[in-house]
């Protein structure tokens, strides 16, 4: 059924991107404003950025969903998603800033002095970036179609263009400014008619949720072969160790001014992600008492936050709710998209378009060829939405999660705290996390695992493919001193002295 107000809620969200990217057009001169906003972001400002690209449909729709599918269980995952920035405030946050890289296949060269490993790193991104994507785009053209009836590829080619144009005109400095707004578009947009459907709960007298007993005991196991607790822990690995690791998050700490900056950024994150992660669970729990399994089309993940406010409140209220959340989800959409595809292109500008330029003794000028690597980095994802069954929101993002616990976690980790790191330690490192987890994706999400524990170690392969990560990294280094980086001395003084200290000294 067409839902005339939810439609132009989305279509004023597309249009407020487009209006302030072409703002941020303006401001974009050069490469440092194209790749890092010329790494003038103020700590607000960014963290207001992080918090719209980070809370993407896995964290606005998909925490809803699990919360009415799996019960108090995923209580767990907004937590998970928050503390990820704990642990990168205490581990990485400022030297990643003073490592004066662009991209964290910057930061792997700059750290180890090796093209193999930034040529690694730069495939790992591309091929996070595409994951991420891909739900993003399929939840853009369900949340459409459920509002207005369309087909799901127009909602995806809605995004696509949307995210294309504003990352190719101003890169950073348009997707920057996008995302700050966003965030606050996201927090109104699920925080307003949240308030307003405890409200209405609270006056029907609270009518329970349907659920069986165990929907409310944390860490049960539905059957003899389910492996809830090893699942719950190596999730929350993942979304600990990867969110560091997930290339659209850490790019966004080079454009701060210094390392104090990026610690500042960081704090206020957790506070802004923890504001937002309030209210999904409130979505999950109503939606128990109100909603029929018809009312979400046979997938929670997405439709729950969509389909509530009408079956509480059939009528102009309803409508004018699920129109609020459904501007809400589609600015999680884009901002998520926009930082992912920077992303993105950054890698495949700077590690193929412009060796390729080079090779073939071609002049580009960087706006022209980042601009070109943007297109090309969504054309994959683009035609995988639009022609492949749709996947899970959570699941795909909690595969990207993994793999960027198990290949850059173990790389930035060890490169700014561990001087015995070598480049073929940490290109072993990377290649065994990157492979055991891609192809624990590919065996998840295909469903060929057997019940009971390999369907759990491929579900959720973090718990031990980071360790495997972990320990290759470091038995390699041992064994190939010879391949430490010359400069390892003054990376590691770079990255651990501050701005202040340095500016003094030279």
């Amino acid at each position: 059924m067409s839902e005339p107000l939810s439609v132009l809620a989305i279509a004023l969200v597309c249009l407020t991107t487009l209006t302030l990217g072409a703002l941020g057009l303006r401001l974009a001169k050069g490469t440092s404003d194209f790749y890092v906003a010329g790494r003038a972001v103020t700590p607000w400002r960014n963290a207001s950025a992080i918090g719209g690209e980070y809370l993407s449909a896995a964290s606005y729709l998909g925490v809803a969903g699990l919360v009415y599918d799996q019960g108090i269980d995923m209580l767990w995952m907004p937590i998970g998603y928050t503390v990820g920035y704990l642990v990168l405030l205490i581990l990485i946050a400022a030297p990643l800033r003073r490592s004066g890289a662009y991209t964290l296949p910057d930061f792997a060269e700059s750290r180890l002095e090796s093209r193999t490993l930034r040529r690694g790193c730069a495939l790992l991104v591309v091929g996070i970036g595409w994951l991420y994507l891909l739900p993003q785009m399929q939840g853009a053209g369900l949340a459409l179609r459920h509002v207005s009836g369309l087909p799901t590829w127009v909602g995806a080619t809605v995004l696509t263009v949307i995210v294309v144009l504003n990352v190719a005109a101003g890169g950073m400095r348009s997707v920057t400014l996008v995302q700050s707004v966003q965030y606050w578009i996201k927090l109104t947009a699920i925080a307003v008619p949240a308030f307003v459907l405890l409200l209405v709960w609270q006056r029907a007298g609270g009518p329970a949720p349907q659920a069986q007993a165990s929907w409310w005991e944390p860490l049960t196991s539905e059957g003899p072969t389910s492996r809830t607790l090893f699942t719950t822990y190596s999730t929350l690995a993942a979304l600990c160790l990867g969110t560091m690791g997930l290339p659209h998050i850490a790019v966004r700490f080079y454009t701060n001014p210094d390392g104090v900056a990026a610690r500042r950024t960081t704090v206020s994150v957790l506070a802004l992600l923890s504001v937002f992660y309030l209210f999904p669970p409130v979505y999950g729990f109503l939606g128990r008492a109100y909603l029929d399994p018809s009312d979400i089309a046979g997938d929670a993940s997405r439709t729950v936050v969509l389909a509530l406010p009408g079956a509480m409140l059939p009528g102009l209220d309803g409508q004018l709710l699920t129109a609020l959340v459904a501007g809400g989800a589609f600015a999680a959409f884009l901002a998520t998209a926009s930082g992912v595809a920077m992303s993105v292109a950054g890698a495949i500008d700077q590690d193929v378009l412009r060796p390729l330029s080079a090779r073939l003794t071609r002049e580009t000028s960087p706006s022209s060829s980042f601009r070109l690597a943007a297109l090309v980095g969504v054309l994959a994802p683009f035609v995988a939405a639009c022609t492949a069954e749709p996947i899970g929101i959570s699941s795909a993002v909690g595969h990207a999660f993994a793999i960027a616990a198990a290949t850059f976690a173990p790389l930035l980790i060890l490169g700014v705290w561990w001087p015995r790191l070598t480049a073929k330690g940490a290109a072993a490192g990377v290649g065994i996390g990157g492979l055991s987890t891609a192809l624990a994706a590919v065996v998840s999400v295909t469903g060929t695992a057997p019940a009971g524990w390999p369907d759990a170690l491929v579900s959720a392969p973090a718990a031990w493919a980071t360790p495997l990560a972990f320990a290759v990294t470091i038995t390699v280094s041992l064994l190939t001193p010879a391949s430490r980086p010359r400069r390892w001395a003054r990376t590691m003084t770079r990255l651990h002295t501050p701005e202040d200290v340095l500016a003094e000294s030279g």
